[in-house]
């Protein structure tokens, strides 16, 4: 696709405007969208690992900030907070206990949780949904118990013993 404006390059920005339900796009080249007023903000040094790092610093305490960035250094590599910051990426698996205060804020900011919930392989699912649900009922099990109800309990330990059967065969 080429530059809607110039004409002769490739269009590599591409913006698209919504505005009072109205849908517009404009594809550019890096050049004519250094000038373009659609594209007011463009920086082609843009970087994902400045994002990052620009997001990172929006998630700490101000006052804090320079502190932990200057003190705070992995062990085993030698890593510090700052250099992660600059380069986008971590240097060894220990880093992210080291950054671990940070990185868990990062981490759910960007992600909306802070523990993983990905996808589970078609063949594991099954077994996966079993465990899962003996786990939950267990757990009511427990709270039955605590709570005396002794019919509800035995309702469940039954439950639990034909699925651990179930999965177990």
């Amino acid at each position: 696709m080429l530059c809607e404006r110039c004409n002769k390059n490739p269009a590599t920005v591409h913006v698209t405007k919504v505005l009072n339900d109205r849908k517009t796009e404009v594809h550019l080249c890096e050049q004519c969208a250094k000038y373009s007023e659609v594209v007011p903000a463009f920086d082609p040094s843009f970087s994902i690992n400045h994002f990052l790092a620009n997001l990172i610093d929006s998630v700490q305490d101000s006052p804090l900030k320079v502190d932990y960035i200057q003190a705070t250094k992995c062990d085993r590599c030698g890593m510090t907070y700052g250099k992660f910051k600059q380069l986008g990426r971590l240097g060894c698996s220990d880093c992210y206990q080291a950054f671990r205060e940070k990185l868990e804020l990062l981490i759910k900011r960007i992600q909306g949780v802070d523990t993983h919930i990905g996808k589970v392989p078609k063949r594991a699912e099954y077994s996966l949904r079993i465990k899962n649900e003996i786990k939950s009922m267990k757990a009511q099990l427990n709270e039955a118990i605590q709570k005396e109800e002794f019919e509800k309990a035995a309702l469940l330990r039954d439950r639990i013993k034909e699925l651990e059967n179930r999965f177990n065969a």
